[in-house]
């Protein structure tokens, strides 16, 4: 028997795990159920708990559910629990069998749907819905709410054709689907509106975005014709899809900020090749080599697998080459994590995981050691910083930079753009002084 819960709900909370698409979609959620008359809970307790979740590292499923233990209160009782998100995709109606803690069950390209689902919800049936509708869940959703951050996610771009051995996206997001040019302008728009001053587009391969003959780069110069808006960013990138006019953007449109995140994997051919990348790792550092030529100052960023099937010492030490000459602002590095389903999960010759750890900690030591040498390179020099949200202390406010660096900053106001003067680095964060003058 499950918990007793109480089915009329009139207050909501949503967790989102994961990337920043799930942020986005966590977001939207959010605003579905204001729109139905709930109330965002003031502190944890909610009547209704939305786990927005992330299906892309091993044992995903099961923190869902040590989650969803927690949920239960002192009492006996707990909420109306919605599992959404990419862990509802994989594991569908195998949910309801593992517990009788959950009432409804959601897919990520179905949550447009979440308004009925609850009230069938509340009626007692165990709603599941996992399609992938042929229309777009977007244009289904409502208008954007107001909203005043600074900064703000827009997905332009979902799912993926690229078919990674390792990787269980275009399993549980479905194929590469672009959104209208008009449907992206008006929600840009409408954030602008409400007080937006940067946007990051995002997309599981945020460069292959295209409608009618248009590409990424044609949608970053007219956002960047938005009074008002003074930042774009764009995550996630494949290096297949690196267009000569995105890269050229980099170069003619200030708006644009100078980083990109762009995952190259492994730093062997012989393990690209395995994971289904279909670049190597000259190809790869060729597109940089461009991305540079056009904006010398950009920062970049990757990820990295370390562990895959078959990987040698000799394929690691490839790794920490390719990374020794990219020069990092950051990177993100992973463990490889066999995800049921997908072909590398399969493969002989799979790591020990102390073999992994080991190789994860020396790549993670020099990641770390070139992020602080281009934290330090930044020591000295004025640049613009978006102020975000509050500091740890009375007056301090904390921004980003250019290059997506936390900057510790005492004085000014969220959602402005201030130019200061970088006077420390650290491994994670700069502290800045503010100049005399303020952005324009």
């Amino acid at each position: 028997m499950g918990a007793p819960v109480n089915r009329s709900p009139q207050t909501y909370r949503v967790k989102s795990f994961g990337c920043q698409m799930n942020v986005y979609d966590g977001e939207r959620m959010a605003e579905l159920l204001s729109a139905q008359g709930l109330a965002p809970a003031e502190g944890e307790d909610a009547d209704l708990v939305v786990l927005n979740t992330c299906h892309i590292r091993e044992k995903a499923a099961e923190k869902v559910y040590s989650d969803i233990g927690r949920l239960r209160r002192e009492d006996g009782t707990r909420p109306l629990v919605a599992v959404a998100g990419c862990v509802a995709q994989a594991e569908g109606a195998e949910i309801y069998r593992r517990t009788r803690d959950v009432d409804i069950v959601v897919g990520p390209q179905a949550y447009h749907r979440l308004p009925e689902l609850v009230d069938a919800a509340a009626r007692g049936s165990r709603p599941l819905d996992t399609d992938m509708p042929p229309v777009s869940k977007f244009d289904a959703l409502p208008a954007r709410a107001r909203q005043v951050r600074a900064s703000a996610f827009l997905t332009v771009q979902e799912g993926c054709d690229k078919f990674c051995t390792y990787c269980v996206v275009p399993y549980t997001r479905g194929a590469e689907v672009s959104r209208s040019w008009n449907a992206i302008m008006d929600e840009a728009k409408a954030l602008v509106d409400a007080g937006a001053r940067e946007i990051t587009l995002l997309g599981q391969n945020v460069n292959a975005w295209s409608y009618d003959g248009r590409h990424l780069h044609d949608l970053i110069e007219e956002l960047a014709k938005l009074p008002g808006l003074a930042r774009i960013r764009y995550t996630t990138s494949h290096p297949n899809d690196m267009r000569d006019g995105l890269i050229a953007a980099h170069r003619d449109i200030p708006k644009l900020m100078p980083f990109l995140h762009l995952p190259v994997q492994s730093g062997s051919d012989r393990i690209l090749k395995a994971m289904n990348r279909s670049h190597t790792s000259a190809s790869y550092l060729a597109i940089l080599d461009r991305v540079r030529d056009a904006r010398p100052d950009i920062a970049i960023s990757g990820d990295y697998i370390v562990g895959f099937p078959g990987e040698t010492d000799a394929d690691f030490e490839a790794t920490l080459e390719i990374v020794r000459r990219i020069g990092h602002s950051m990177a993100f590095s992973f463990k490889y994590s066999p995800r049921p389903g997908t072909p590398a999960a399969t493969m002989a010759e799979q790591i020990a995981p102390e073999v992994m750890d080991e190789r994860l900690q020396r790549l993670q030591a020099l990641i770390v050691e070139q992020q602080i040498a281009f934290n330090q390179r930044l020591v000295g020099r004025r640049t613009e910083v978006l102020l975000e949200r509050p500091g740890k202390y009375p007056g301090q406010l904390i921004g980003k930079s250019p290059w997506l660096q936390s900057i510790v900053v005492d004085g000014g106001a969220v959602g402005e753009l201030i130019e200061v003067d970088i006077v420390a680095a650290g491994p994670n964060s700069l502290t800045g002084v503010m100049s005399d003058r303020l952005a324009a």
